[in-house]
């Protein structure tokens, strides 16, 4: 018990040599961590499709080395041996954070055998390639055997935990602590209670909106000026980042002054590059935005998935697509293509960028049918992992949901089935597209109280002020806190929709006099 008044004292802990032997393991583990993942990104950005076997053999032993560096057993004794250290740190230190994530990583690392974590990442790298393959001759059987090599492995993972009622909840929770499918699913139908009769109203008004001049000629050369001048306005910093392209968009950091992020321009589709580079370079601000003192401590990464979907969705879309943003950035839009947008006004662009209309493909989805994209995904990732489908039907049934979910007909696999990435590293991580776009409405309501006038700022392009804000209250705490804690810190409630489904009702309502 600590009486008023009382001073705390903190210890000193920077002279303790079992946490600086831990601290020591741990950045070697970090380390290995970064070559992985630049190993990876020149995988998706430049490398030579004939050095995909090499490469995979490459990133295995990589990721194996890792894992049985992080899973020694000298690891468990220095963790051991230091909790009576961590019991008198401060709970938001640095260091009692680093031992609290550290222990819960080992005790989950070291029930996976390296061989098995070595096979999965041999097998992955595999099934990118295969999957690239597949989707340019839009042909589900050629990345098929890879998706059933790669459920059979996060199978064998699986095993590797006790039994849960829900085995899709171990792979879920690899991407946010805790989370379980069933708690998701509660959060989705809460969205969905305000969601489908929006969209219903609208949909009826779809006429109302146009937004066939997003459809034309943009020579790329002009596009890329336009993304550099958006991202420089972001945040975008030359001398520590880079933007490349690749088939399907990501980001990553690889440590400090070196955030990678990506996009992919399509000549007859204005959006694809410009607001996938915006989300990319919302995760590429968060990862630049955490403290430098964390790197290689294990916790100078995100917290987690959904967090850092929030960061991209909300540069994206509570930024990118805001009428503050256009009244400020439509007139270089229109020097960069006069022929298209010579004759037109901010307001129009707005409207037709927000649009909301069924659509094939995920990333293009306006930001009110978009979550039942990631619903789909949910619900067949969950179908897949239990047994309760095969991977050889995944192609019709998901054909079936975008049916039932969206009323539209699938033309072939590439628009299908085949046109996201993520299955070739496994399942899991499509819920917390959606659950970032809760938390991004539930900070961006806190937001809007602490800087009052954010509109008025992201017309004027001042966006200093957000990013300070973000770094302050998210980025720079890195991986010390779980996803509910920062959310209890910054806003003081756990997961709510209710803002995020506010503020996409009022925006609506405005846009389609509803």
């Amino acid at each position: 018990m600590r009486l008023a008044g009382a001073v705390t004292i903190v210890p000193e802990v920077s002279d303790d040599p079992l946490l600086a032997e831990l601290k020591e393991r741990l950045a070697e583990v970090d380390d290995l961590g970064g070559v992985g993942g630049l190993l990876a990104w020149d995988q998706q950005t430049c490398m030579p499709p004939a050095g995909a076997a090499t490469r995979a053999a490459q990133r295995a032993t990589v990721h194996k080395l890792a894992h049985e560096l992080f899973t020694h057993d000298r690891v468990g004794e220095l963790l051991e041996q230091l909790v009576p250290l961590e019991e008198s740190l401060p709970y938001d230190s640095d260091e009692a954070g680093m031992l609290r994530v550290t222990r819960r990583a080992y005790d989950k690392a070291r029930r996976v055998p390296a061989s098995l974590a070595a096979e999965m990442s041999h097998a992955s790298s595999e099934a990118h390639e295969a999957w690239v393959e597949a989707r340019e001759a839009s042909d589900f059987a050629r990345f098929r055997p890879h998706l059933e090599r790669g459920l059979e492995l996060r199978q064998r993972y699986i095993d590797c935990f006790p039994p849960s009622d829900n085995p899709y909840d171990i792979l879920l929770d690899d991407y946010e602590e805790g989370m379980t499918a069933a708690e998701a699913t509660a959060v989705f139908d809460e969205l969905k209670t305000t969601l489908v009769p929006l969209i219903d109203a609208v949909v009826d008004r779809a006429d109302s909106v146009d937004d066939s001049f997003l459809h034309g000629s943009f020579p790329r050369e002009r596009q890329e000026w336009l993304v550099e001048e958006v991202l420089q306005t972001f945040g975008f910093d030359r001398s520590s980042w880079r933007l490349d392209t690749v088939v399907h968009p990501f980001a990553l950091s690889l440590g400090p002054g070196d955030v990678r992020i990506t996009t992919r321009f399509h000549e007859d589709y204005l959006p694809t590059a410009l607001f996938g580079a915006m989300h990319e370079c919302g995760h590429g601000l968060y990862e630049a935005g955490i403290d430098p003192r964390l790197a290689r401590t294990g916790i100078g990464h995100a917290t987690s998935l959904s967090i850092h979907e929030s960061q991209s969705r909300m540069w994206e879309n509570l930024v990118g697509r805001s009428r503050p943003f256009w009244q400020r950035f439509f007139p270089d839009l229109a020097r960069s293509f006069p022929d298209t947008f010579g004759g037109m006004d901010a307001e129009a662009f707005y409207r037709g960028i927000n649009k909301v209309q069924p659509s094939l493909i995920r990333i293009e989805a306006d930001e009110a049918t978009y979550n039942l994209h990631i619903v789909l995904r949910f619900e067949l990732e969950q179908d897949v992992t239990a047994g309760r489908l095969a991977v050889a039907d995944l192609p019709e049934a998901w054909n079936q949901k975008m049916r039932d979910y969206l009323g539209i007909e699938v033309p072939d696999d590439a628009h299908g089935v085949l046109q996201d990435v993520h299955w070739s590293f496994g399942f899991g991580y499509f819920p917390t597209y959606s659950l970032g776009n809760v938390i991004a409405g539930q900070l961006w309501e806190r937001i809007r109280v602490d800087i009052p006038d954010i509109d008025e700022r992201i017309g004027r392009a001042e966006l200093g002020e957000l990013r300070e804000w973000l770094r302050e209250h998210i980025h720079q705490h890195g991986a010390k806190y779980t996803m509910r804690e920062l959310l209890e810190r910054v806003v003081g409630t756990g997961l709510d929709p209710q803002p995020y489904a506010s503020y996409l009702k009022a925006k609506l309502t405005d846009i389609y006099g509803l």
